[in-house]
């Protein structure tokens, strides 16, 4: 199930509300363009500025829409072992597959604190468990040793590797490749992952460039790696382009150029700065897709 590229969904918004007629329509273009699995409610999806029933409203349309075609791994971590716990159980009820569990951010527990934490939620909840290391967001480093020892529960079954290091997903890899999946949290670097023996990725990228994202996988498994390492070289300057200010601000705003949905945006974060708007639809037309 945990293998492949997986999109991290953006969530649509409307005048301050979910749009979910867009966030159908999203849905629907992933899966039709060879998307092997859907992420909604993480840090692409505004989890964040998502009040509850925003939140699980989110997660049982994508559900509802993928119709078991792909896979949904519903974002339901949070700062409070307690309220992941309530997410989690929520995201079970609305027919998830799995759960996407980031490290607590701002309050940064002690390792122990980290192994703890994800214990007590699987223990809860024991759906399958992609578990989240992205410390430029969370300052807080789920470590390979940690991560190892987390291996031992029977429902952990990939990482989405963040750190934007090779080094760090090489070493993973080596310690505990055989057994869970190490997916790609970082666009730029998916390809490089992939050589290392990588599983796939959660991608920003493929909620505007689905198709290739999915290509350069389908390349990447098959052995072809001179096609795979051309759709990496034709999306890097865009995969870069996304992540000049905060994502999702970037990838909302092209959403936007392409003519998908509203680039509206949840306060505090704040529509994309005028001084990148150019270089970003040039970005675009260069990976074929304005």
């Amino acid at each position: 199930m945990f293998s492949g590229v997986f999109t991290a969904l953006v969530t649509p918004f409307r005048n301050d509300r979910v749009d979910e007629e867009a966030l159908r329509r999203l849905v629907n273009d992933q899966i039709d363009n060879g998307i092997d699995g859907l992420v909604p409610c993480g840090t692409t999806g505004e989890s964040a500025t998502l009040d509850v029933e925003e939140h699980l409203r989110v997660i049982k349309i994508v559900v509802a829409e993928a119709k078991k075609r792909v896979p949904v791994v519903a974002g339901t971590g949070a700062n409070s072992t307690k309220e992941a716990i309530e997410l989690s159980k929520a995201a079970q009820d609305a027919g998830a597959d799995g759960m996407l569990q980031v490290t607590p951010y701002y309050n940064k527990p002690t390792q122990d604190g980290l192994f703890h934490h994800f214990k007590t939620i699987i223990e809860a909840v024991p759906l399958p468990t992609v578990l989240y290391n992205v410390p430029g967001r969370t300052a807080c480093d789920l470590l390979p040793e940690t991560l190892e020892r987390l291996c031992a529960l029977d429902k952990v079954v990939a990482v989405k590797e963040a750190t934007g290091s090779a080094a760090r997903a090489a070493e993973i890899i080596a310690r505990i490749g055989d057994r869970l999946a190490v997916l790609s949290g970082d666009d730029a670097t998916a390809f490089a992952l992939y050589a290392l023996g990588g599983k796939g990725c959660i991608s920003v990228l493929s909620n505007i460039a689905p198709k290739d994202m999915s290509a350069m996988w389908d390349a990447a498994v098959a052995g072809q790696w001179n096609e795979a390492r051309a759709l990496h070289y034709k999306l890097f300057a865009l995969s870069q382009g996304l992540f000049v200010e905060s994502n999702p601000i970037p990838v909302k705003a092209a959403l936007a150029m392409m003519g998908r949905m509203t680039e509206e945006i949840r306060p505090p974060l704040y529509p994309l700065s005028a001084k990148f708007r150019d270089k970003l639809a040039q970005q675009l037309s260069q990976a074929g897709l304005l």
